[in-house]
């Protein structure tokens, strides 16, 4: 038996090995992110499973870095065969394209859009020492000489870009703190080091909910079952923070439409059991299923509404 620590060291990781379909080899399906986030969790679970579908076994192969880059840019080197894919999200195909001068692919015509998977909310949230009990409270305490801070998971994120839009659009005077990670962001926010951050929901649920930060918004079409108290980003006035971080199947650019709707159903098909769906729903994701066409629009759209966001910010990456 191969101890668990073992199958982390493996930089690539078989999910399934059915009978190969004649002529068909090992689909491989980059992640561009290190194992045992929601990237990561999001490809094994799904992979797992479309492997049986497609009679084909599908291969995780970790490439974390730059933002995202160093994985996207291998799977646009690869040949557009339906052996190559990866987990893609809003930096690495929609934000990376306005942040990043000198990106060595385009995200849009440097791939093939398969299949939108699912969505994890953003939420804004202050220490429980806070005088601030709403959005326009948040606002308030940033104006007229007051000065606040706001942490981020790291410089040009997501939770970076969405703060700096409020702190813009609301003409607070704040002061950006990055961290390297959600975690010790979320820590800090607790200990009052910060006046607010605006983080993926799951990084910050059980803190809400035992009392340690309050939230203020979250970036949800609806209010979420468990948090019935929690208003929505409309509700709470900042309709524009409704921005989530969405994730998704691409190939490299030219995959027959054919292949791209067979890898299509075969994910999107994973995402109908109810175990894949206990455990996404655990990992804080929302799903929202699209296919090839539906997907690839979906994309444009975010990358013209992320253009927008760094034009208003100015929110760069080193690149």
């Amino acid at each position: 038996m191969i101890r668990r620590r073992t199958l982390a060291a493996l930089p690539l990781v078989a999910l399934a090995a059915p009978a190969l379909a004649q002529g068909a080899g090992p689909i491989r399906l980059i992640v561009p992110a290190p194992p045992g986030g929601p990237t990561d969790i999001l490809a094994r679970l799904t992979g797992e499973r479309a492997a049986v579908t497609l009679g084909q076994p599908v291969v995780v192969d970790n490439r974390a870095g730059a933002g995202g880059v160093i994985g996207a840019e291998a799977t646009t080197r690869s040949a557009p065969d339906g052996l190559t894919i990866m987990v893609g999200h809003n930096q690495t195909h929609a934000s990376n394209q306005s942040m990043m001068a000198r990106l060595p692919f385009h995200v849009v015509e440097g791939f093939t859009p398969i299949a939108k998977m699912g969505t994890v909310h953003h939420a804004t949230v202050v220490p429980a020492s806070s005088r601030a009990k709403t959005m326009a409270e948040l606002q308030a305490m940033g104006r007229n000489g007051g000065r606040v801070t706001y942490a981020s998971s790291q410089a040009g994120s997501a939770s970076h870009v969405i703060s700096e839009t409020f702190v813009r659009r609301s003409g607070m005077d704040a002061t950006h703190v990055p961290y390297r990670g959600a975690a010790p962001a979320a820590t800090d926010t607790v200990a009052g080091v910060v006046d607010f951050y605006t983080s993926t929901f799951p990084t910050v649920a059980a803190l809400i909910r035992d009392g340690r930060l309050r939230a203020l918004q979250v970036g949800a079409p609806a209010r979420l079952a468990d948090f019935p108290e929690l208003p929505t980003a409309a509700e709470a006035g900042v309709p524009y923070m409704a921005v989530d971080a969405w994730f998704g199947l691409f190939a490299p650019a030219g995959l027959p439409a054919a292949m791209a709707e067979r890898l299509s159903r075969a994910f999107l098909g994973a995402l109908e059991e109810a175990e894949v769906k206990r455990r996404l729903a655990a990992a804080g994701f929302t799903l929202d299923p699209m296919g090839p066409e539906a997907f690839g629009a979906f994309q444009r759209a975010e990358v013209a509404r992320w253009a927008e966001m760094v034009a208003l910010t100015g929110v760069k990456l080193e690149d």
